[in-house]
């Protein structure tokens, strides 16, 4: 609850779409590094051989550049624009219900691409993507991109994967005999309204829903009524990857939305855990590395941006989080990615995800849509009993 408040103010950014111009003009030339370069990201994103030493993207950047990296992990893409929006960053891994809101609010600048070489070899799909370019500027660099899975257990489920997203939204008993109440988990962040709309797609046609993430009132009004009646069910509001490892382990629970970072530690862990993709789809995110608008160490940061595209570091990063590269050339020869690693992470899927996108008002798919300032109210009160 205290995440979800905390994330009114950062939803306020999205107000600003039709009244904030484009920010200043990107960086024209690297200098030299200032010796130290601070990232916001995700769980996994950046790691230093700490949890395991095969996983270490840091410690040779910071030998080679001097610049030494810190890293401030957020829960929710609500926690990482509250962040942005204090300062004190340089850059962040924006999913994509965050960074539209960053460039419009002029949290963050604009790339020059021609400072970061591997650019060029990013994943053509996501060399401009609609949830970091405007007006053809670029305001990052793409990092890692995949699906949000149904995780589940296999015991619960008799070894045979759970074919709808049913199993976490209505009650029901499960493979083993036991009912789903109690067992089941909901995503702690307003952008999980998608997943509930995404749901009401297949199972409520007449509901005449295109685009999870672009509701009328009415088609808003059936997904809180979906995820009100979820509330019933769900034990917990997850947002910290590590505490709902912990919950699968310990604490019974059996089916959630999950990234495949958690399946894979669990995996690692010899847990009976395995993850699928439902027949309604799936929900997912395309993540970039945003250069805050007063970053202390832009040198830094651009040099980190240009490492962040290496193959090598594209295939240990998305091995270690169970995500896609956005540099197809990280797909072959990476030890820890496997040559069919990528294959296995949904790279050939990419069309079939949904990927998070920030709600706004005016919208494509009909007259008027709502907006994301009232999905964080509105979901603070579905977690609230209300």
């Amino acid at each position: 609850m205290t995440n979800l408040l905390k994330s009114c103010t950062a939803a306020l950014a999205c107000l600003s779409f039709a009244t904030q111009g484009i920010a200043a003009e990107p960086l024209k030339a690297l200098g030299k590094g200032e010796g130290a370069v601070s990232i916001v990201a995700w769980a996994g994103y950046i790691e230093r051989g700490e949890t395991d030493k095969n996983y270490d993207w840091v410690t040779d950047f910071e030998k080679e550049t001097g610049c030494k990296v810190s890293v401030k992990t957020a829960a929710t893409s609500d926690e990482m624009v509250s962040l942005m929006n204090e300062g004190g960053f340089d850059l962040v891994t924006a999913s994509g219900d965050a960074s539209l809101r960053l460039i419009a609010g002029k949290r963050v600048q604009p790339i020059n691409t021609d400072l970061i070489p591997s650019f060029k070899t990013v994943d053509e799909r996501l060399q401009n993507g609609p949830w970091y370019t405007v007006g053809g500027v670029h305001y990052g660099v793409p990092y890692l991109w995949g699906p949000n899975v149904l995780m589940y257990n296999t015991d619960a489920f008799k070894d045979k994967a759970p074919t709808s997203w049913n199993v976490v939204f209505e009650e029901q008993t499960l493979p083993d005999g036991k009912s789903n109440k109690g067992r089941v988990q909901a995503y702690d962040g307003a952008i999980y309204i998608a997943d509930a709309a995404m749901y009401l797609m297949a199972h409520k046609p007449d509901l005449g829903i295109k685009d999870p993430y672009e509701l009328n009132e009415d088609q808003y009004k059936a997904a809180l009524d979906l995820l009100r009646g979820q509330r019933k069910l769900v034990s917990r509001y997850w947002h910290d990857a590590m505490i709902q490892i912990d919950d699968f382990k310990n604490e019974g629970v059996v089916a959630s939305g999950s990234w495949p970072f958690q399946v894979n530690l669990l995996q690692a862990d010899k847990q009976k855990i395995a993850s699928t993709f439902p027949d309604e789809g799936v929900t997912g995110w395309a993540d970039t590395t945003m250069l805050h608008a007063d970053s202390e160490h832009p040198n830094c940061a651009y040099m980190w941006m240009e490492h962040s595209l290496k193959a090598k570091v594209q295939g240990d990063a998305a091995a270690w989080f169970g995500a896609v590269p956005s540099v197809p050339a990280a797909c072959k020869g990476n030890e820890l990615m496997g040559d069919s690693g990528c294959a296995t992470n949904g790279f050939d899927h990419f069309d079939k995800i949904k990927f998070w996108k920030t709600p706004v008002a005016k919208c494509t798919t009909q007259s008027e849509c709502v907006p994301y300032h009232r999905w964080v109210s509105d979901y603070i009160g579905v977690i609230g009993g209300r």
